[in-house]
């Protein structure tokens, strides 16, 4: 079986362009700019190069942006104050603090500081509960690309068996709430493994599509999926350098292996990575028309 290799890259692509037209409409219509605000406290080098990623994109699509980055001594107080003004200013629809913040700032207590009509990240409980119901304003990043990879690609989930592997807020949990709504694109039947699982094999087995995000390289070997299983891989480890210096990378699933089995799977990188920005400019708009009454 040659497996079918799901671009990220590819449908990141395609969906950009949808977006780019939508922005021109809004600008030419209503004369309505989508704003983004990207919040940096501190210098880890992942998270510089993923703010100058999303800063990047919005330019390119036509998105107006503003980016704030703090230096890492930064006070609880002053990013609150910081998060407040955001929230305050109309040409700002969605607000993006970058994680993890350093240990001295309570997460939880900025994330929840946020309006969460511009939380496009999908993180604040109100958006958390929104989502549980199935009348989600914005779908988390991450999650809402891996069903966009999966609609895009042609790939049925209507009672599907679904297996996640990994249960973060980031993409377990949500991805699984979103595989469960009684919508296009989900009516699944989904199981949810993690670190406790007795015996995770036993249910990746039996996935007619497999979602792994088990922070674990290659943490799924070809003995634990069937044939013809559908694979979206969510991790990106760093296993080493070249020559070059170039990090080398590779996911949660094995994929050499797993390939041989696959009906189709995600590469790493180029899978799932280039979905997550797009998806961050997609729920900008949306807020952008959330706030004008346009939704």
């Amino acid at each position: 079986m040659t497996a079918q290799i799901i671009s990220g890259r590819e449908i990141a692509r395609q969906i950009r362009e949808e977006l780019k037209q939508e922005i021109a409409e809004l600008k030419e219509k209503h004369n309505l700019i989508p704003g983004l605000a990207t919040v940096l406290v501190g210098e880890d080098p992942a998270s510089q190069v993923y703010v100058g990623q999303k800063e990047k994109t919005s330019h390119n699509l036509g998105i107006y942006s503003e980016r704030y980055d703090l230096p890492a001594d930064t006070s609880e107080e002053k990013l609150l104050v910081l998060i407040d003004k955001l929230n305050k200013d109309p040409k700002i629809h969605g607000i993006l603090v970058q994680l993890p913040l350093p240990k001295h700032i309570n997460e939880t207590r900025i994330l929840y500081a946020l309006d969460p009509k511009k939380d496009v990240d999908g993180f604040h409980p109100v958006n958390v509960g929104k989502l549980m119901i199935g009348e989600p304003d914005y779908l988390p990043c991450t999650p809402h690309g891996i069903q966009q990879l999966l609609v895009r690609s042609g790939i049925k989930t209507e009672g599907a068996e679904v297996v996640i592997v990994g249960r973060s807020n980031i993409v377990g949990k949500p991805i699984a709430n979103i595989l469960l709504q009684k919508k296009e694109g989900a009516n699944a039947t989904v199981t949810v493994c993690h670190t406790r699982t007795k015996d995770i094999s036993f249910h990746t087995k039996r996935a007619d599509i497999l979602i792994v995000a088990a922070g674990k390289p290659k943490a799924i070997t070809a003995d634990m999926v069937k044939e013809g299983v559908v694979v979206i891989d969510v991790g990106v480890n760093r296993i080493g350098k070249t020559e070059s210096g170039k990090a080398i990378l590779c996911g949660d699933v094995d994929f050499d292996a797993v390939k041989e089995k696959a009906k189709a799977i995600t590469p790493v990188p180029g899978g799932v990575g280039p979905m997550t920005i797009t998806m961050l400019m997609l729920n900008t708009i949306r807020a952008a028309k959330l706030a004008a009454g346009l939704a």
